[in-house]
This record gives C-alpha cells, structure tokens and sequence, in this order.
C-alpha cells in the first residue's frame, strides 16, 4: 500500500469508558450529581430560585461532558479555546503557493 497507513476513525473510543468518557470526565460528572444531590437534600425546594440553583452543578457537569463534533467534549473544546487566546501562536504560511516561494524559511 505504499507505507500509507489507513487509522479508522473510531480507534481513540477503545480508550475511553463505554466508548464516551475519561475518567476525569466521569469525576466530573459523578461531583456534579453528587453536589445535587445534597444541596437537593438540604435546601428547600419550595423556593424556585433556589431549587434552580440546586440542580446547577448536575447541569454545568452535564454540559462540561456532553460530546461535541470534532472535540471530544465541551471542556476539551473550552479548554483548546483557553490554550488559544492565553498563549502566543506563530503561524506559519504553507498555503498551496508554499513551494512556489524562493526564499521560504
């Protein structure tokens, strides 16, 4: 085949908790619902806004870990996102005109 090497797309899944999650995400996950869960316990429900803030770390988790297209899930897409505007990017042009250049460096 030419030493070109066909990787299926799916083969990080192998490596992840029922084919979705990290551990972290998991522990993620698992503080957030029990956080809920207490605070659902302990406060008193008859109060919207505090039943809303009750259930706001089971929901921020499940957001934090729900899959997203070309990222594995939100805190990686948030975390890339974070990396790219606190740290210093240098970009270099390799465009289809690349080779055309005399003096490329």
């Amino acid at each position: 085949m030419n030493n070109n090497y066909l990787i299926p797309a799916n083969t990080k899944r192998g490596q992840l908790i029922l084919g979705w999650f990290m551990p972290i995400d998991l522990a993620i996950f698992g503080i957030g619902i029990t956080t809920t869960l207490i605070l659902v316990m302990i406060l008193p429900m008859s109060i919207t806004w505090v039943a809303v803030l009750a259930i706001m770390p089971g929901i921020v988790s499940a957001l934090l870990v729900t899959p997203v297209a070309y990222y594995h899930n939100i805190r990686q897409l948030l975390v890339e996102i974070y990396k790219y505007f606190t740290s210093r990017n240098r970009y270099v042009w390799k465009g289809w005109c690349f080779l055309d250049e005399s003096d490329s460096k």
